[in-house]
């Protein structure tokens, strides 16, 4: 069934607009406010259809985007990706996932996370904390300060590498050793970086609805400079491509685009 059918009910049912996830739709790490879920609520009711496309897994999605009283995340958004679309849900109906061991091999994986904690056993930051590379089923997450700070530690951490480029040195240092592996390295969030295989960037979401026949797809992002995780699919054709500040700003700019 096409977009048109699938969403005959609202004023435009061949209109789609994706969500990142931190500082788009939520604060960074934190939930949902009701204010948003007001107004994605009358937008999918009224409006068009309405997706989340996040780097992060689907269990720390759906625990931000849950308030009470409301549906599961899954249940609630038209189109559910986590992971950059390699964890999949349409109309609350889970579609193809993809793996991200299964892709790399486990001996190169190994040789390479070896790499990432001998690199950063070496790094002298002010503070560490814990769960420096978090698996996920098509990619890893590497946190050079650890995934266990907390939210003040995350603040500060974000602060220092503004101005010491950890990460991207980090992410310089493993583009050239692991230049063979076709893997692509994508700064997100406050404190950490993606690895996946080339290709399975946000984008990777689009497969999933180009078959709907959607004949505009709106994303919003706040990182989408070249490098950010949302870069590949705000500036990819098939997208109209919206920068955001912080979640403020995205409601904003969505009363603007519908005039709520």
């Amino acid at each position: 069934m096409s977009a048109p059918e699938l969403f005959a009910g609202r004023e435009q049912p061949d209109t789609l607009c994706l969500f990142d996830v931190d500082e788009t739709l939520t604060p960074a790490r934190n939930a949902v406010s009701p204010e948003m879920m007001d107004l994605l609520t009358t937008i999918k009711t009224k409006k068009c259809a309405i997706g989340f496309v996040g780097g992060s897994d689907l269990a720390k999605i759906r625990g931000q985007l849950q308030l009470p009283g409301l549906p599961d995340a899954t249940d609630f958004f038209d189109y559910g990706f986590a992971e950059n679309g390699l964890i999949a849900y349409r109309a609350g109906k889970v579609l193809a996932s993809q793996s991200f061991i299964g892709w790399l091999g486990e001996e190169k994986y190994k040789t390479m996370v070896k790499f990432i904690l001998g690199y950063i056993s070496q790094l002298d930051l002010p503070i560490m904390r814990g769960t420096f590379v978090e698996f996920r089923n098509g990619m890893i997450n590497v946190s050079p300060i650890g995934r266990n700070a907390t939210n003040d530690e995350r603040k500060a951490f974000e602060a220092y590498d503004r101005e010491h480029q950890v990460r991207t040195k980090f992410v310089a240092v493993l583009q050239e050793r692991f230049r063979d592996y076709g893997l692509t390295f994508s700064i997100g969030g406050m404190i950490s970086f993606d690895v996946f295989p080339s290709g399975w960037d946000k984008t990777f979401a689009l497969r999933h609805v180009e078959k709907d026949g959607f004949k505009t797809i709106h994303f919003f992002g706040d990182k989408t400079y070249k490098g950010g995780n949302d870069y590949e699919i705000f500036s990819d054709e098939r997208t109209v491509g919206h920068s955001v500040a912080n979640p403020q700003d995205t409601m904003v700019q969505l009363r603007k685009l519908f005039d709520l």
